[in-house]
C-alpha cells in the first residue's frame, strides 16, 4: 500500500475507533439497562470491542455499522487464527455478544432488520462448522490445513 493509501487507511481507522468508543459506551449502558451483571456486560463489551476494533480494522477500515456481514469470516477463520484464547466456548460467547451488539445497533437505527436477521441466521447455520474447525485446528494430530479448514 503506497504511503498515501496507508495514511488514508490510518486516518479512517482513527475516525472509526473514535466512533467505536462512543458505540461501546452506549452498548455498555444498553446492556446494563437490561439488568445483566457487570461481569456479563464487561464480557459482551470486550468481545464487541475485539470485533469492531481489531477484526473490522485489520485489513480495511470497516465501520461497525457495516460489519454484520463479516461474522462468518471472523468466527470461522480469523478469530481461530488470531485469538490465542479461541475455543469452542469462546466462539459461542463471541457469537452471543455480537448478536447482542448488532441487536443494539438495530435498535439504534444503525443497521436494518434484514442485516440483523442475516447475522443471526449465519450464526445459527454456521456455528457447528466453526466449532468443528476450532476443534480440528487445536487437534495436534491434524496437521494438514485442508483437513482443518475443509479446503
Amino acid at each position: 500500500m503506497p504511503d498515501n493509501e496507508y495514511q488514508k487507511y490510518e486516518r479512517a481507522c482513527k475516525r472509526i475507533e473514535k466512533n467505536n468508543a462512543k458505540l461501546l459506551e452506549q452498548f455498555d449502558q444498553w446492556l446494563s439497562a437490561k439488568g445483566l451483571s457487570e461481569k456479563t456486560v464487561r464480557r459482551h463489551v470486550e468481545n464487541a470491542d475485539f470485533y469492531i476494533n481489531a477484526f473490522l480494522l485489520y485489513e480495511d477500515a470497516i465501520p461497525a455499522k457495516d460489519g454484520a456481514s463479516h461474522i462468518s469470516m471472523f468466527l470461522g477463520y480469523w478469530f481461530i487464527r488470531k485469538a490465542m484464547w479461541a475455543s469452542p466456548r469462546a466462539i459461542r460467547e463471541n457469537a452471543a455478544s455480537l448478536k447482542k451488539f448488532y441487536t443494539f445497533m438495530w435498535e439504534q437505527g444503525q443497521i436494518d432488520r434484514d442485516e440483523l436477521q442475516d447475522l443471526k441466521e449465519t450464526i445459527k447455520e454456521e456455528m457447528p462448522e466453526w466449532v468443528g474447525t476450532i476443534e480440528r485446528y487445536d487437534d495436534p494430530d491434524i496437521t494438514d490445513p485442508e483437513e482443518i479448514w475443509g479446503l
